[in-house]
């Protein structure tokens, strides 16, 4: 009788890090490193309930809209119900993900929402300048060098910045307001003004439906006897072998070695920068 009583297997897909940031040897999250993942998890089970772990500050909007696209997509096609959970952060892209979800959790702890769009750089035309270097641009087209960061900003260029980012605003905010239909609880100048909240205020505002974690949500809805069964993301196969290139080529140069290292250096730069908007 015991083979009987062993309980469903609920799939749990982990997306953790940045989406769509990547770099050679430093993939983020994107369909389609996780495309084949998803397609696992929504096929290896008869239970009517996918998992989804997510800890991410954002990103990338298209591979946010992507990777939510399949996920829905996947559900509907299967009839199979999205429950969500989230870490230390679910925020900006990372939010956009948790809304593929039919339900969503957090932590009490856990930071949700920035339901926004941020583009971020820096102004070194001063800079090279005092160190006496002029910067050189020749375009064919007179926008191709804009937002260039060793060049004065354009009021333009600004403007249509500024233009883009309402747009993917607005999507982001058609695909909340979709999705959490009849649970959002607050005005739409406080939801989608890109501020994030710790769990228990996403909750009053409806961003979230419940404080839990996986395995005590899995519980309650399939019984003491779930199985949670975590389905595995292969690193990426360029990053697994251009991080044996040393070694394979011994000590007769150290090229890739500094190639690896600079590559990491900048995408830690610009990860730390991502958690570090949230505080962690």
């Amino acid at each position: 009788m015991g083979l009987f009583n062993r309980g469903v297997v609920v799939p749990v897909l982990r997306f953790s890090g940045a989406i769509g940031m990547a770099a050679p040897l430093r993939p983020g999250l994107s369909l389609a490193a996780l495309a084949g993942p998803i397609e696992k998890a929504f096929s290896m089970s008869r239970a009517k309930s996918v998992a989804v772990i997510i800890n991410s500050p954002g990103g990338s909007p298209v591979q946010s809209s992507l990777l939510f696209r399949r996920l829905r997509q996947l559900a509907d096609e299967k009839g199979k119900k999205i429950y969500v959970f989230c870490e230390d952060v679910a925020a900006s892209g990372g939010y956009y993900l948790a809304v593929a979800g039919d339900e969503i959790y957090a932590d009490a702890s856990s930071i949700v929402g920035s339901i926004g769009v941020i583009s971020a750089s820096f102004g070194l035309d001063r800079a090279i300048e005092k160190l006496g270097i002029s910067r050189r641009v020749y375009t064919a087209g007179t926008s191709k060098g804009a937002l260039d960061p060793f060049q004065p900003e354009k009021e333009d260029d600004i403007e249509r910045l500024k233009a883009i980012q309402r747009t993917v605003h607005d999507v982001f905010i058609g695909v909340v307001k979709d999705r959490r239909v009849g649970r959002l609880k607050g005005p739409d100048s406080e939801l989608f003004s890109g501020a994030f909240w710790s769990a228990p205020e996403a909750l009053e505002l409806g961003l979230i439906d419940g404080i839990s974690d996986v395995r005590t949500k899995m519980r309650e809805v399939h019984g003491e006897n779930v199985r949670l069964r975590v389905v595995p993301v292969e690193r990426g196969w360029l990053s697994s072998r251009l991080r044996k290139l040393p070694s394979v080529l011994g000590g007769g140069s150290d090229l890739p070695q500094g190639l690896a290292f600079a590559d990491d250096l900048v995408s830690a730069v610009e990860l730390r920068a991502l958690w570090s908007r949230f505080g962690l």
